[in-house]
């Protein structure tokens, strides 16, 4: 509760008193108006002399006293007034009688009327009513009573105005002292009250012997707060000198936005001539992309063209290398023509000669490797074979020949390095070419499937169960003419080394047994299938293939040592599908009617790879040794007669 000062009080009564005082004197000072005729005791002579002044006695009215406001001060404040005066109104002129008044005294009159008449002026001639006095004022004639009188009106009327401003005033001052009167009551009562309360506090303060313990902590504490305040002040003062070098950062951030916004302005003219020109150029790379589809298209054309050319069935021939890096003996390479090769044989004379005679066999390829020639080199030959397959033909290469001649070499190769073969380059450069044909919109989708023909069954070598449960399966064809395998496991690959990886796990599965010419040779025909699909949303275009890699099993002939046995079922089953591969071949180069696709799962599996509609690559590999000439022999007439084979014109499966 707050303390009131005695002294406050006192003031406040003698504020009170003194301004009961002020208000009887503002009301003694007020003039009084009365409604008394003021006579006027002059006359004039007209024999005085001329222009005598009249001389007048004015009561001058005293200057009313405006009264001041009345004010209270509590605790050394000064309130508001109480009260504003109060707005001046327009008097209304009184209907009483007349009050005349003496015009004022000093100056000179005029020439009176009759003076004026003496001396023979015409007396109508009109008199002016106030006369000029020297210091720039007016006066009126002593005569002019009515001029006067209004006069005095207007004086009182302004006079009663000022009473009643006055009066308001008086009443207003009137409600501030009544107001200060009870505020002083209050502040009487309150005062008691607080003397009251102070006396209490005075006995409790000496009841209580710890409040000197309590005003040291105190003011200890006290000082405590004045370092903290001081320590705050610093603190302060470095925060203004922080805010001041931020201001002065503030005007250099602003400078630089400046700068930056007139960079701004520039970038954006040259962000809008840039999208004009990029505007331009998406329109030159469209018409470069329109462009380059259509020479796409031409190419596909083309190679195709140059495909029909080479012919849809193909036949390459290879040597392999003697196991001591010599040269063949009966074996001959024309050095000049790398589509020749000849078999020559020595036989002795049945004509009682001494001399030996040499029977030569001649045969023609579309190309013919020697014992040196690369895996690079040989697949280069069958690049753009390959190519096809990517532009919508199916494409199917097999390698044909007798056991140890190289067929899984050519076609398998090893991995990670030079000597890698035909599937494994052939995977890499579909997947490269499918990636080049991406920035065209083309999009591919590859899936593999590894198949094993074992006298005259169907193996998943990609099956990765148990052997006793292997599912059982069968070759179907639908209604396009697709040709599929049930319960096969078909594996959706990404790139290349997905690929390899199936192969690897497919030679694991793969069947093998000891032979006379191998100690693990291939007992089975292996088929590898790669189907492609490619779509070009943007230019509404589809395309389907297959690329169908198959090892043969080995082609020799039955011995008599292995005509009992798992090696005579083997070699039976082996040798129809490669004779029934034959007959398939020539029915085609025929053009008979009926194709016998079903005599063997071999080629009932490679239809959709051997028809018209595809393109067909077989490797012939023989061995170099003497004692496989026989083999080789056989081996070089078979694919001649595939070679001299024409199938009819490949189609794209586009849509």
């Amino acid at each position: 509760m707050s303390l009131v000062d005695p002294q406050d009080v006192l003031r406040l009564i003698w504020f009170d008193q003194n301004l009961s005082l002020n208000f009887q004197q503002s009301m003694s000072r007020l003039p009084v108006m009365s409604n008394k005729r003021v006579l006027m005791s002059s006359s004039s002579s007209e024999n005085s002399q001329d222009h005598a002044p009249a001389q007048k006695k004015i009561r001058k009215d005293p200057e009313p006293v405006k009264p001041q406001a009345a004010a209270t001060i509590i605790g050394g404040k000064r309130p508001p007034v109480a009260a504003t005066r109060a707005p001046i109104s327009k008097p209304v002129r009184s209907l009483g009688a007349a009050t005349v008044a003496v015009g004022p005294s000093g100056g000179v009159l005029k020439r009176s009327i009759a003076s004026a008449a003496a001396k023979g002026v015409n007396n109508k001639q009109p008199v002016a009513s106030t006369v000029t006095k020297a210091g720039g004022g007016t006066r009126r004639h002593a005569w002019d009573l009515k001029g006067k009188v209004s006069d005095l009106e207007d004086k009182i009327r302004s006079y009663q105005t000022r009473v009643k401003s006055v009066n308001q005033e008086n009443e207003a001052l009137k409600g501030s002292v009544a107001e200060s009167q009870t505020k002083a009551a209050q502040v009487e009562k309150r005062l008691e009250k607080q003397q009251n309360q102070i006396r209490e506090y005075e006995e409790e303060l000496q009841s209580l012997s710890g409040v000197r313990d309590e005003l040291e902590k105190v003011s200890s504490e006290r000082n405590t707060l004045q370092k903290e305040l001081s320590n705050l002040e610093g603190k302060y003062k470095v925060m203004e000198t922080l805010r001041d070098s931020q201001e002065t950062e503030l005007q250099t951030l602003k400078m630089k936005l400046s700068v930056q916004e007139s960079t701004l302005a520039r970038v954006q003219a040259t962000l809008r001539d840039t999208e004009e020109e990029v505007r331009c150029l998406k329109e030159t790379v469209a018409q470069q992309n329109d462009d380059l589809h259509a020479g796409e298209m031409e190419r596909r054309r083309l190679h195709n063209t140059i495909q029909e050319l080479k012919g849809n069935i193909r036949v390459f021939c290879r040597v392999r290398p003697t196991v001591d890096g010599g040269l063949s003996k009966h074996i001959q390479l024309p050095a000049t023509d790398n589509k020749m090769i000849t078999l020559a044989k020595t036989e002795e004379s049945h004509t009682g000669k001494t001399t030996d005679t040499q029977k030569n066999y001649n045969f023609s390829f579309d190309r013919v490797f020697g014992a040196k020639a690369s895996q690079q080199e040989v697949f280069e030959e069958i690049s753009l074979l390959v190519q096809s397959a990517l532009d919508g033909y199916n494409v199917c290469c097999f390698a044909y020949g007798q056991t140890g001649s190289g067929k899984t070499y050519t076609m398998e190769g090893e991995e990670f390095n030079e000597n890698r073969g035909v599937i494994p380059r052939a995977v890499q450069q579909i997947f490269k070419a499918g990636e080049k044909l991406g920035s065209q919109g083309w999009e591919f989708s590859f899936t593999a499937s590894f198949v094993e023909i074992y006298n005259e069954s169907l193996r998943d070598l990609l099956y990765t169960g148990k052997a006793s449960k292997r599912p059982e399966h069968e070759i179907r064809k639908s209604a396009n003419n697709e040709v599929t395998i049930t319960n096969l496991t078909y594996e959706k690959v990404s790139n290349e080394d997905q690929v390899l990886g199936l192969i690897a796990l497919a030679n694991q599965n793969r069947s093998t047994a000891q032979t006379a010419q191998n100690d693990r040779s291939s007992r089975s025909h292996s088929v590898f299938q790669l189907d492609i699909e490619g779509i070009n949303a943007g230019r509404d275009v589809k395309c389907k293939s297959t690329l169908c890699l198959v090892d043969l099993a080995g082609s020799e002939r039955l011995v008599k040592s292995q005509s009992q046995g798992e090696r005579f079922k083997e070699m039976t089953a082996i040798n129809g599908s490669l004779s029934n591969l034959g007959i398939v071949i020539t029915a085609l180069a025929n053009k008979e009617n009926y194709i016998p696709y079903r005599n063997s799962k071999l080629t009932y599996l490679l239809q959709g790879c051997l028809g018209g509609n595809s393109k067909t690559l077989m490797f012939v590999n023989i061995a170099p040794e003497t004692d496989s000439f026989g083999e080789t022999l056989n081996s070089l007439r078979f694919a001649s007669k595939v070679n001299d084979c024409v199938i009819g014109t490949a189609s794209a499966n586009r849509k």
